[in-house]
């Protein structure tokens, strides 16, 4: 061992606290970036491993980053700037004196650069799926984008658009143009632009040249050949958040340049604020303040690291508690299912036990065949000892020892750490892990487990999940199938299709069907565990009716095991598995499948389950999350289900959404989001979600992510139009799918504190409608929503209250003085519904509307915002305000707005002139003929 084992005990975990708090670098191991004295340190840019090796990749990923952090410190007025970044170089990728990796994995990102499969596209984009303010998960980049230079001319330059997604990511603002709705009507009852700042200038360009709007924009539409072509020399410094490439825009949107009358997501979502507003409320500028001067922040430090071999180790508790509820055997069945069919082949793999003190069972073994993995199942404990006492921190210390044996550190390797104990001195190694540069993957089983046990993972980066004592629960096995090598490689890693647990009265079956679909089977296992001595009768059909029976299987008696690898790529379609539990006595019958990509030329449907934040306090819910893509493509119109298991209660199946309302933010993102506030007990829960899509569902829908840098088609230059070339879009597509698919990940763990013992009085609310439209239809305003539940998104609510204002301000801030629409015929439907409601904005507006001292009445807008009640009278949150303009007359034309009352006068000079010209040539014309006529009739009168 290493020096640093030589710590020693420390006493308590708040002596530890205090080491780290004197040793500020250990603290954000594993913790994501950081803001210190307004430096981000910590910045992760991975590269896929099925991008191909460019070193230029590397030069233009370092300049962007330079280039972003001096346009980012200007833009927040020398707030912050980034420090340190580190770039994961893939390990397909040659070897060139990088750094070693610790504990960073492309899972674990903030930005990755990878390409797409099918239609290209090149948009940089920010996956956001919380709310206004909150952070999002991911930036993504091409690597065509990062290397081709003719797509600057579109987007802008390199830096500038990663201060836009940055934005995004970091701080929760949203885009302030909007292609679905690039034109609204104003207040004053003209056409204008979506954009923010309204100074930014250009013109309407139709398919020969410059034109008046009313050539554009017929019936309300964009007529098609028609855009708006924006100035390339402009006077507007805003904003960011709409277009970053205009070199004059140095800085995001306030109050004074905020457009809150455009339809974008930014006013959607944040209930009209600017950017700069939301920024500026953040935990990062809440801790930092402008660095006085002029000087410029020093360039971004970089570090190249790259994955070396795969090293792995599992820690496995053997104390006598491990005998309890089948611990043992659970534990036995899960690490064979690990070591045999999901660690990736050429993983170096090691063993340990601990109880109060750890036992090496084996060293490191590289895995090249099965032979290698069955070598490895060999050494799994078989019994449990007599002592009771568990001692984490020795396990893991003879787990550092086993995967230093290789390197000499335990740089970048993984130990998954199972324990039942309660172990009250596991603060007393932590420094040791946090220095190791080990991710540490931890399962909890049983509700006895030391309550701090999730604060190894947590720290590290690694995962954590909780298995329930219930001999018919799954988890353990669904936690082993969640842990990938992080690599970011979907083309090699285990997809799991497939969890099925039952309790099987005496002579009964255990049935079921499991879609393989076309994108997988290479590698597909059927794993078939039970609880007593013999096995159930097993028989298995593929979708052309060939049949697997239990001589088929591979069996492993003393593990209570059974597993079938399918020759080849399996047949894609329905695949039945029968159990039939030919005991006298009930039996815990299970079935697991799981398969590998079948190409690499078409990436696999994945889900990953996640929670918003690790443990809540009643009455607070948790909040549910799903991602569901192909590849980087949002899968829409799945059927997703959470089952929740709790430590001592039933199972809770949870059905989460992709409809923009609730917890879901984002309508068609492919995250499917569900608020849970169904807590029976105190203490762990463990998570999984279930993925289906029927074939019936008109294929698969792939749409494109919000959230993206806006590509410019063109603009006008010296007055001449300059197109850029055409932007490479990802569309929307349609796949026809045979046979559908099924996908099956755990989640982890999250805990509850706080739950009230006995009858709880009714304290969760409906939840904050966040998808309120406005419409201005002839003299009424329809507005619609998504209606909440009677508890969150869950039920029924009691009825709504709408109020309008003709002062934005008064209703932001003064919501209960607001004007009251009458909404006694207005009853609410069911949570999800899509709600209609019509009212006369005539019969509210004509009377008195409190304004706030210094603001004027705008008699031209009315702005609308509603709440939920319940029965208990309990309120939601204010909702998202709309919008909408008032009293425009039914036939009359739009006023030409500023931006082209310019060209309208040109063109109407230029017509007039054209008109005088043709009359003067006319009229001479007409004059020459009449004199020839006088000439030909003179003459005739002299003959």
């Amino acid at each position: 061992m290493t020096q640093r084992d030589n710590v020693g005990p420390l006493g308590s975990l708040k002596f530890v606290t205090l080491l780290v708090a004197l040793i500020p670098e250990l603290l954000f191991l594993g913790a994501g970036v950081q803001l210190q004295d307004n430096g981000y340190d910590g910045l992760l840019i991975a590269i896929n491993p099925q991008v191909p090796e460019n070193q230029n990749l590397i030069s233009n990923i370092k300049e962007m980053i330079t280039e972003a952090s001096f346009y980012l410190f200007n833009a927040t007025k020398r707030r912050v700037f980034f420090r340190n970044t580190k770039i994961l170089i893939p390990a397909t990728w040659r070897a060139n004196n990088y750094s070693k990796v610790k504990q960073e994995l492309y899972e674990k990102a903030n930005v990755i650069v990878t390409d797409w499969y099918g239609a290209h596209g090149d948009d940089p984009y920010t996956l956001q799926y919380r709310g206004c303010g909150k952070e999002g998960k991911y930036i993504h980049f091409t690597s065509n984008f990062l290397q081709n230079d003719d797509l600057i001319a579109g987007y802008g330059p390199r830096g500038r658009v990663f201060v836009h997604e940055w934005a995004h990511l970091r701080w929760g603002v949203f885009d302030e143009y909007n292609d679905e709705k690039p034109f609204y009507i104003n207040g004053q009852n003209q056409i204008k632009v979506t954009r923010c700042s309204s100074d930014i200038t250009g013109i309407f360009v139709c398919e020969k040249g410059p034109c008046p709007q009313e050539n554009c924009i017929i019936s309300k539409l964009f007529k098609e050949g028609c855009m708006f072509i924006y100035n390339s020399t402009q006077n507007a410094t805003a904003s960011i958040m709409f277009m970053q490439s205009l070199s004059s825009v140095v800085e995001f949107c306030n109050a004074s340049t905020h457009n809150q009358e455009a339809p974008n997501l930014q006013n959607q979502m944040c209930s009209l604020r600017s950017a700069w507003d939301v920024i500026t409320d953040s935990a990062d500028f809440n801790h930092s303040f402008p660095i006085n001067g002029t000087e410029l922040p020093p360039p971004p430090v970089f570090s190249l690291i790259q994955a070396g071999d795969k090293v792995v180790c599992l820690v496995l508790d053997v104390s006598s508690k491990m005998a309890e509820a089948d611990r043992l055997l659970r534990l036995q069945q899960a690490a064979e299912f690990y070591l045999m069919q999901i660690v990736e082949i050429h993983t170096f793999m090691g063993i340990v036990s601990f109880n109060s003190k750890g036992e090496i069972r084996a060293r490191l073994h590289q895995i090249n065949s099965d032979d290698d993995r069955k070598l490895l199942v060999s050494h799994l404990p078989m019994t449990v000892s007599a002592e009771a006492e568990t001692s984490i921190c020795s396990g893991l210390k003879k787990g550092f020892e086993v995967v230093e044996k290789l390197n000499g550190k335990a740089y970048g390797s993984v130990m998954i750490l199972v324990t039942s104990g309660d172990d009250e001195h596991i603060g007393n190694c932590l420094l040791t892990v946090l220095s190791s540069g080990s991710t540490i993957h931890s399962i909890a089983l049983g509700s006895s487990v030391v309550e701090n046990l999730e604060e190894l993972s947590h720290r590290t980066g690694g995962l954590k999940f909780f298995v329930p004592d219930k001999s018919n629960s799954n988890s353990m096995t669904d936690a082993f199938s969640r842990i990938s090598s992080g690599t970011g490689d979907i083309f090699q890693q285990r997809i799991q299709l497939e969890s099925t647990s039952e309790n099987v009265k005496p002579h009964h079956q255990l049935k079921n069907t499991v879609t393989v679909d076309n994108s997988v089977g290479n590698d597909t296992t059927f794993l078939v565990t039970w609880q007593t001595s013999g096995p159930p009768e097993i028989e298995l059909s593929d979708p052309n009716g060939r049949k697997y029976y239990a001589n088929n299987f591979t069996t492993n008696p003393a593990l209570q095991t059974a597993r079938l690898c399918v020759p080849g790529t399996a047949e894609p379609g329905l695949w039945t598995y029968t159990l039939n539990n030919t005991h006298h006595s009930l039996q815990a019958l299970k079935v697991t499948v799981t398969s590998r990509a079948s190409s690499s030329a078409m990436p696999p449907a994945t889900v990953e389950a996640f929670v918003e934040r690790d443990s809540t306090h009643f009455p607070h819910p948790v909040m549910i999350y799903a991602n569901v893509r192909k590849g980087l493509y949002p899968i829409l119109n799945a059927t997703v289900t959470a089952i929740i298991e709790p430590e001592a209660a039933d199972p809770v199946a949870l059905d989460l959404f992709d409809n923009g309302a609730g917890a879901d933010i984002i309508k068609n993102d492919g995250i499917y989001s569900r608020y849970f506030f169904s807590f029976a007990v105190n203490g762990r829960y463990s998570l999984k979600v279930h993925v289906s899509h029927s074939p019936s569902v008109s294929g698969l829908a792939y749409s494109i992510p919000r959230s993206r840098a806006m590509y410019v088609p063109g603009y006008i230059a010296n007055g001449n139009i300059q197109m850029n070339g055409p932007r490479k879009s990802v569309g929307r597509s349609e796949e026809e799918q045979k046979w559908g698919f099924s996908r099956i990940s755990s989640g982890g763990s999250f805990s509850v504190l706080g739950v009230p013992a006995g009858p709880r009085p009714d304290v969760f609310p409906p939840c904050k409608i966040t998808d309120l439209h406005a419409v201005k239809v002839e003299e009424k305003i329809n507005l619609s929503w998504t209606a909440p539940g009677e508890d969150y998104d869950h039920g029924q609510a009691n009825s709504y209250e709408i109020r309008i204002s003709q002062s934005l301000r008064n209703i932001q801030d003064d919501f209960n003085n607001a004007i009251l629409v009458n909404t006694s015929k207005l009853n609410p439907q069911q949570a999800g519904t899509k709600e209609v409601f019509t009212f006369s904005p005539k019969l509210f507006t004509n009377g008195p509307d409190h304004q706030p001292d210094g603001e004027t009445q705008e008699s031209h807008r009315i702005y609308v915002a509603i709440r939920a009640i319940d029965k208990n009278s309990l309120k939601s949150a204010v909702s998202n305000i709309a919008q909408a303009s008032l009293f425009i007359p039914p036939n009359s034309a739009p006023i030409l707005a500023r931006d082209n009352l310019i060209l309208k006068g040109v063109l109407t000079a230029v017509g007039l002139i054209g008109i005088i010209c043709l009359t003067i040539v006319v009229t001479h014309c007409i004059l020459n003929r009449k004199k020839r006529a006088d000439k030909k009739k003179n003459g005739t009168k002299l003959i």
